[in-house]
């Protein structure tokens, strides 16, 4: 089994929402979700970003997104812009639930600051964790609070997720539809991307829209990465990357993660989970021949969406790497899509 470094998952947004369980929800499995410390053993996840992201009120006349998302065409309506005030203790709960994880789990998960915490990890088979943001509403316009997070342990972070920040613009979750759905970065916007490449914070640039992406691929001198992204081509969802981003990352000697969310997988875009390999395989053979083999990876959006059937859980790992050998991806192109590009890209980005 190939060890699985990943680009985006949500658990700390369930811990979030059900503290009080935070034992079984990690340490033991409570049946549900996609992550915990013993599937991920037994899955052969290795690390990857676990996404501080605050969530947006629901309203009591809040439509049936569910539904809406299973029957294209679609556009779930964007909620607005949270501030600061409101973000920050929300992100600083989630933050704590993280190095929380990391002292419960009794030697078996560390949070990592830097490449060299990373590859220890993977040597001597602790998970190894990166805090990311998605979205940067816990950060204020002056940036202060992104020099404190960075202090914490950020080394990851998205300007936005959907809604607007006071940082730019994201894309909706909308369908068949462009990328391009709005302005670009504002002026924080532009600051919080020349601070990121200051502190060596990787910008992770899915959910931002297309005149953003162009913004900071104008702004930063770090490689382009979008962590759990897919090929507009294949399936032409809002939130997937057209052929000219996918050339702007590669030329950037970026990378994308593999997101898999049925929505941005299926050709249909469809939230069904019935569906087998195939567009998964479509989805990884057009990044390959659009980056090159050295820059596509894992991003899977564990927790944070409804995941082919064949994947289930993190468990569902070694059935995807099976999926590929099937397909003929030989044993080193698996390893590079399944850990080693990542690192290499954080090498890229933070230094040795």
């Amino acid at each position: 089994m190939i060890p699985v470094f990943d680009g985006h998952n949500d658990l700390l947004l369930r811990l979030l929402r059900a503290p009080d369980c935070r034992e079984a929800i990690w340490l033991t499995g409570e049946g549900r979700g996609h992550l915990d410390l013993p599937r991920m053993l037994k899955g052969g996840f290795a690390g990857g970003f676990f996404a501080i992201y605050i969530p947006s009120p629901v309203a009591p006349d809040t439509p049936d997104f569910e539904a809406m998302m299973d029957n294209p065409p679609y556009e779930v309506p964007l909620p607005g812009l949270i501030g600061h005030e409101a973000a920050q203790p929300v992100a600083l709960a989630m933050a704590a639930h993280l190095l929380w994880m990391e002292r419960a789990s009794g030697g078996r998960f560390k949070v990592c600051r830097n490449l060299a915490e990373i590859r220890a990890c993977l040597s001597s088979g602790v998970i190894a964790g990166i805090m990311h943001m998605e979205g940067a509403e816990a950060i204020d316009p002056g940036l202060d609070a992104l020099y404190a997070f960075h202090a914490m342990g950020l080394r990851s972070i998205g300007p936005v997720w959907s809604r607007p920040t006071v940082f730019g613009h994201g894309v909706p979750f909308r369908f068949p539809s462009s990328p391009d759905t709005g302005p670009g970065l504002t002026d924080a916007g532009r600051a919080l991307i020349r601070a990121c490449n200051e502190l060596k914070i990787m910008v992770d640039l899915s959910h931002l829209n297309e005149k953003g992406f162009d913004d900071v691929a104008r702004i930063s001198d770090a490689p382009l990465v979008a962590t759990h992204s897919n090929a507009h081509a294949v399936t032409p969802s809002a939130r997937n990357l057209t052929d000219r981003q996918l050339a702007v990352i590669r030329e950037s000697q970026g990378m994308v993660g593999l997101n898999y969310a049925t929505v941005f997988l299926r050709p249909d875009g469809r939230k069904s989970p019935d569906m087998g390999w195939e567009p998964v395989l479509r989805h990884l053979d057009h990044l390959l021949a659009n980056l090159g083999e050295d820059h596509v990876g894992l991003g899977s959006d564990f927790d944070g969406a409804t995941l082919p059937k064949g994947i289930g859980d993190v468990t569902g790992l070694p059935a995807l790497q099976e999926a590929m050998r099937a397909h003929g991806y030989g044993a080193a192109l698996i390893e590079k899509i399944c850990w080693r590009n990542w690192l290499a890209l954080l090498e890229r980005t933070w230094g040795a």
